[in-house]
């Protein structure tokens, strides 16, 4: 396995692999209608071409031979703090450390630019947060943020040293 760093021409394998994951993570989360309109508003072309060329989103994809099996990203949120956006693995790879690696990455990344904490939100009911415990975050507290039609994404912020 290998990590790459990602950019624009690598959108639709982000959208690919997202529109795989995110059903099975979110089932029992989200409704059929709010998944859609959450994969639509942030992994449609415009809204990954934004992340990327706009917002200074730093994607990477993690690979297995020439196969994308996952991808994260990162932004810079102010001076030391940055902020995992995404962090995604296909099913079949989840258990076999494709998370850990790509968490890995985005730590050396920011790293190099001079990090001194990373944040990110998961949802409240996902078991992601697990995940992230087991890597050092703490709970530093609950969010609900509007994003449109009504949806909320009830979160907690967690965050770890770099």
């Amino acid at each position: 396995m290998k990590i790459v760093e990602a950019n624009i021409n690598d959108a639709t394998i982000i959208r690919q692999i997202a529109e795989i994951v995110w059903p099975v993570a979110y089932i029992d989360i989200l409704s059929k209608e709010q998944l859609a309109y959450m994969l639509q508003n942030f992994y449609g072309f415009e809204a990954l071409k934004e992340q990327m060329l706009t917002k200074g989103h730093q994607f990477f994809i993690a690979k297995d031979l020439d196969n994308a099996i996952g991808f994260a990203s990162v932004s810079t949120e102010g001076l030391g703090v940055f902020k995992l956006q995404k962090l995604y693995v296909l099913p079949d790879y989840q258990g076999k450390h494709v998370g850990n690696a790509l968490l890995k990455s985005v730590m050396d990344y920011c790293a190099v630019e001079e990090g001194k904490s990373l944040i990110l939100n998961v949802n409240r009911h996902n078991m992601a947060r697990f995940f992230y415990e087991k890597q050092g975050f703490k709970i530093i507290k609950e969010v609900d943020i509007e994003i449109g039609e009504g949806y909320f994404m009830n979160d907690y912020v967690m965050e770890r040293n770099i």
